[in-house]
C-alpha cells in the first residue's frame, strides 16, 4: 500500500472515529482534579499551578457535581483585567491578601460549556471552534464529573489529517504586541479585552519573548507574588513589569512556510499553546492550537 493511499485512509478512520457516539470518552481525561466551591482562591491557583492545568472544575465535594469551572483567564480578570478585579479593587478596597483568600466560588463561571459521555469528538469540536474554550467538562445525566476533555486532546486525533498548507495561511498577522517594560495591570486588561492567552513581547522591533496567561497564574500559584507585598496592596502585585514573569527558556519559534502538520506535531510533542513565527529576524505572525483545530477540523 503506497504512503498516499494510507494516509487517506487512515484520514477516513479518523473521521469515522469523530462521529461515533461516546468517542468523546475515548480521549477524555477521566480521573480530573477539582476543587470544592469553598476553597480559597489561592488555594486553587496553587492546584492550576502545580499540575499544570489551564482550567480546574469546581464540584460539590458531597455529590461530586460539577458547580462551575475555574480558567485562567478568569483568573487574568481577577487580577485586574474585568469585572472579578472589583473583589480586589471594591469590596476588599485594594487589598490582595484579603481577596486572594476568599472563596474559589466568588470568581469561578457557573455557566459552563459540558458535553454527555455519550457525545462525540465532533462535538466537542463544534464547541471549541464556536465558543473558542480550550477544555469542557464532561457530565452524566446527574451532572457528576466524569471526564474533561481539551483543545489539546482533540488536536492530536485531529493531527492524524495531513495538511500541507502552509503556515502563512493559518497564522495570525494582525497582532496585539506589548513592551517588556509594560506593567503586569496593562497586560491583564489587553488580555481580558481581547480574550487573548498570550501577548508577543517586542524589544527594538525584535521579539523579546510571548507573556502568557500561564505566566501570569504561575506567578501567583507559585508563591512569587507574595515576595511583591510589604502593605498587601494589589499595587504592589500588578504595577510590575512583565519581563519579571515571563519565561524565555522555552520559546520555540517557526517560519511561515511550514507546513500546518508539521507544526502541529511540533506542537504536541513540545507541549505548547502557540508558535510565533518569524521571517527575516521579524515577528509576522502567531500560530495556535486553536488556528490548528480550527483548520484541521474542516479538513
Amino acid at each position: 500500500m503506497t504512503g498516499k493511499k494510507q494516509k487517506n485512509r487512515d484520514s477516513e478512520s479518523t473521521t469515522a472515529d469523530l462521529a461515533e457516539s461516546g468517542s468523546i470518552m475515548k480521549i477524555a481525561t477521566r480521573n480530573v482534579i477539582s476543587a470544592p466551591p469553598t476553597m480559597r482562591i489561592y488555594g486553587a491557583v496553587e492546584t492550576l499551578a502545580h499540575w499544570g492545568f489551564r482550567r480546574l472544575p469546581i464540584v460539590d465535594p458531597g455529590t461530586h457535581r460539577l458547580k462551575g469551572i475555574l480558567t485562567i483567564p478568569d483568573l487574568i480578570n481577577f487580577l485586574g483585567g474585568g469585572e472579578k478585579f472589583n473583589l480586589i479593587n471594591v469590596k476588599h478596597a485594594g487589598n490582595f491578601l484579603a481577596a486572594i483568600n476568599e472563596s474559589v466560588s466568588k470568581i469561578m463561571r457557573q455557566d459552563v460549556c459540558t458535553l454527555h459521555p455519550s457525545a462525540t469528538v465532533e462535538d466537542a469540536i463544534t464547541i471549541i471552534v464556536k465558543n473558542r474554550i480550550g477544555g469542557i467538562p464532561i457530565v452524566d445525566d446527574s451532572g457528576i464529573l466524569v471526564g474533561i476533555v481539551t483543545e489539546r486532546d482533540v488536536l492530536r486525533v485531529l493531527a492524524k489529517r495531513s495538511s500541507y498548507q502552509p503556515i502563512r495561511d493559518v497564522m495570525s498577522t494582525r497582532l496585539i504586541v506589548a513592551g517588556p517594560d509594560q506593567l503586569l495591570s496593562e497586560v491583564t486588561r489587553i488580555l481580558n479585552k481581547h480574550g487573548f492567552r498570550r501577548l508577543p513581547i517586542i524589544s527594538d522591533n525584535i521579539l523579546f519573548g510571548i507573556i502568557t496567561a500561564t505566566d501570569i497564574m504561575n506567578y501567583l500559584g507559585s508563591g512569587k507574588v507574595f515576595e511583591k507585598l510589604i502593605t498587601g496592596h494589589v499595587d504592589e502585585v500588578i504595577c510590575i513589569p512583565v519581563r519579571e514573569l515571563m519565561s524565555t527558556k522555552n520559546l520555540y519559534l517557526t517560519s511561515p512556510d511550514r507546513s500546518v502538520s508539521e507544526v502541529c506535531q511540533e506542537m504536541l510533542e513540545k507541549k505548547v499553546g502557540a508558535f510565533p513565527v518569524i521571517e527575516d529576524n521579524h515577528l509576522v505572525g502567531l500560530v495556535t492550537e486553536f488556528d490548528m483545530v480550527q483548520l484541521l477540523s474542516k479538513e
